[in-house]
């Protein structure tokens, strides 16, 4: 069985945890697109880990863990997390590279950094070289993993890159020159080729053996490059739609998709955030959930649960079943806001709309009874209290969705599991 895990909000809903409690079951895990733009925090028995290319199936032995074709890869970057993992005692032998992954070279970074300095109105980029990576895809200029094997071959096409690049840019050429970049990746290309695969063969005998294969992206719906809050996105696609192509599998193979969501909604980065909160019920939040970015640091804007946003993810990513994160942080609350809709003018909205719209929005609440027991402890649905209970099933009622997990604290030990259709 193949089986999706998306990012039902802006990014850094919980995936890696879920990926992290799912991939026990998993023969496979799959990170089908993105970079190390942004990462997974994982807590388990060997400790803490912030994973930005890794998959999370990565600390089970027994499972391999695929960077798909439709990720852009910094070579270095993945070396230092190999290192990382390695050094937490983590076995890193059954990591397998798409040769068809693309690379995210030091000039990328470079033209990240430059582009974002020109802009009158910042994107928010985390400056880690995944859209100009993918600008180069896109134009043909792009160099994948496969082609580090054949060093007269790859350096030859790393120079006609670099000369086209710094052409087109030539501010470029005050960053670094092309020593810099070659230099960087050769010292990493021995440690990273026997990673390198073709990946057709291994998804295509898990299929015919029916293995339980995970597909992990990165980021969520509303930053995705069509659907999300344009041009505050990133630069692929984290839909379900996204996956075949990142994957290499046909769309016919996906038999379970789930979607992951905080219990209220964050973002980090620019663009429009309708139920932003930005007075005591905010900090409450960014407090109590510990809410800053795995890769940047930034601390997350915080906001009440947008359905819109849920109603969204589930018509455009097809949800079997959501998981619902975080929904401990809630506790102490006396009242927690929902939005149901929103409005711009005489106008009511139950679906998102275009950002430069959605900037002028007024989300409308719905506020739900709070509870202030400590649900960490919780290990059935049953033993949350019953306004936690009722926020649940008020939310699988607005969405048309059912929660089948309901995490309640950092810890694979702390995911509720609920028999539902």
């Amino acid at each position: 069985m193949f089986h999706a895990v998306i990012g039902a909000q802006y990014g850094d809903e919980g995936k890696g945890k879920m990926v992290d409690y799912l991939a026990e079951q998993a023969d496979i895990v799959v990170r089908y697109q993105g970079g190390g733009n942004a990462g997974h925090t994982i807590v388990n028995q060997y400790g803490k880990f912030a994973l930005h290319l890794v998959p999370s199936g990565i600390f089970h032995p027994h499972t391999i863990s695929i960077l798909g074709a439709g990720m852009v890869i910094h070579p270095t970057q993945l070396v230092n997390e190999l290192q990382s993992l390695e050094e937490g005692g983590i076995d890193t032998s059954r990591l397998v590279i798409s040769e068809r992954a693309h690379m995210v070279l030091p000039y990328h970074i470079w033209q990240d950094k430059w582009e974002e300095e020109q802009r009158s109105k910042k994107v928010g980029t985390t400056l880690q070289g995944i859209g100009p990576a993918y600008q180069d895809k896109v134009g043909r200029f792009g160099l994948q993993f496969g082609e580090l094997r054949n060093l007269d071959r790859f350096e030859q096409r790393l120079r006609q890159a670099w000369a086209a690049k710094v052409n087109r840019i030539p501010q470029l050429g005050e960053y670094g020159q092309f020593e810099d970049i070659w230099n960087e990746l050769m010292a990493v290309r021995d440690r990273l080729l026997p990673y390198i695969k073709d990946t057709t063969p291994i998804l295509y005998e898990a299929k015919q053996k029916n293995s339980h294969v995970l597909l992990e992206g990165q980021l969520g719906i509303m930053r995705d490059l069509d659907w999300g809050v344009y041009p505050f996105v990133t630069s692929s696609s984290p839909i379900s739609g996204g996956i075949p192509a990142g994957a290499g599998i046909p769309p016919t193979a996906i038999a379970r998709v789930t979607g992951i969501t905080k219990a209220y909604t964050t973002a980090v980065g620019e663009g429009p955030f309708p139920t932003q909160l930005t007075d005591e019920h905010g900090e409450y939040l960014q407090k109590h959930g510990h809410e800053y970015g795995a890769t940047t640091g930034r601390p997350r804007a915080c906001g009440w649960l947008d359905i819109p946003t849920l109603r969204y993810g589930a018509w455009i990513n097809g949800y079997t079943e959501l998981a619902l994160m975080k929904i401990d942080v809630l506790s102490g609350l006396k009242e927690i806001g929902v939005c149901t809709s929103y409005r711009i003018g005489d106008e009511r909205h139950e679906w998102p709309l275009q950002s430069y719209d959605m900037e002028n929005v007024t989300p409308e609440y719905t506020m739900l009874p709070g509870w202030d027991e400590d649900l960490s402890n919780c290990k059935s649905f049953d033993e949350l209290p019953a306004n936690a209970q009722a926020f649940v099933r008020q939310i699988e009622a607005w969405v048309g969705v059912p929660v089948r997990f309901v995490s309640v604290g950092p810890g694979r030990d702390q995911t509720i599991v609920r028999n539902v259709e």
